[in-house]
């Protein structure tokens, strides 16, 4: 028998002002996720994961420390807790990336991992932080992860996470495959004009590469007053193979859900013995450029 894993994948946008309070901008965001993932639960989904800061507007395009008020501790800040709550009610499994406070003043972008009873499994710290091209000022408010490529035994599924701009270098998402991961998300935050042409190429090659299915979640819509363009969308799923599967539009909200067949891991590895022929000791120079 196959092992089917539904998936699910949710892209938003965040509407409210800027200008409000930041605790009505978390809120709004939180609710209208909830009402997401409920609509999941009623499809039968059993893992789901949100995007990329997913309570909040992709705030990094712009310096200002007023922010960092919206981060929080993990696992014991209060949106990881509500988050434990829904998954036991649910029996649905989560990651959830947040605003992560380790310590006054030090901040990491971090996805947390709740299984289908509730049970914080962990989490991963993104750990390549851009600073890059007008509005993607991320080292002003998160330090690099320092957690590696940790990959979490769910009730379903063996899952990894690497957010964002990780997607564009293969160590660490070869580094998920060999920890054992069959499935590994990425949630993101990509805009028209930026990466868009990447956006259906590296991700797919690192399913290949490494033979799991990959979740690629990317933010929806303009997040105003900030003209960094307009967040595509076009969450998908890709298959070992490298092949989409299931594919969102550029709406602002929208649910992308899949049944994942495990068994087709066993089945590409079997045929592309890419672990078995890899040579990782000719590859020490890699580490000492």
């Amino acid at each position: 028998m196959s092992r089917l894993v539904k998936c699910a994948l949710i892209q938003t946008c965040s509407e409210t002002p800027v200008s409000e309070e930041l605790v009505v901008i978390k809120q709004v965001m939180i609710e209208k996720h909830i009402a997401m993932i409920e609509d999941c639960a009623r499809q039968n989904v059993q893992i789901v994961c949100l995007q990329e800061l997913f309570y909040s507007p992709y705030f990094a395009a712009e310096q200002d420390a007023r922010w960092y008020a919206l981060s929080e501790k993990i696992p014991e800040g209060q949106t990881t807790v509500l988050m434990q709550e829904l998954a036991k009610k649910l029996k649905m499994a989560l990651i959830v990336p947040i605003y992560e406070e380790e310590m006054t003043g030090v901040y990491y972008n971090t996805a947390a991992v709740i299984d289908a009873d509730g049970t914080y499994l962990g989490k991963y710290r993104k750990n390549h932080i851009p600073h890059c091209h007008p509005g993607f000022w991320e080292k002003f408010y998160f330090k690099p992860g320092n957690l590696g490529y940790p990959v979490f035994e769910t009730s379903y599924a063996k899952v990894g996470v690497y957010i964002c701009y990780d997607r564009h270098f293969p160590e660490g998402a070869r580094a998920l495959g060999l920890n054992g991961a069959e499935i590994v998300f990425n949630p993101s935050a990509t805009t028209v004009g930026h990466a868009d042409h990447l956006w259906k190429l590296e991700q797919p090659a690192h399913a290949i590469a490494n033979g799991y299915f990959v979740g690629a979640i990317n933010r929806a819509g303009m997040e105003k007053p900030w003209k960094i363009g307009r967040f595509f969308g076009n969450s998908y799923f890709c298959n070992p193979r490298g092949e989409i599967i299931a594919e969102a539009n550029q709406a602002v909200d929208q649910i992308v859900i899949a049944d994942l067949d495990l068994d087709m891991i066993h089945e590409v590895r079997d045929y592309w013995q890419f672990y078995r022929d890899r040579r990782p000791e000719t590859y020490n120079d890699l580490t000492k450029l």
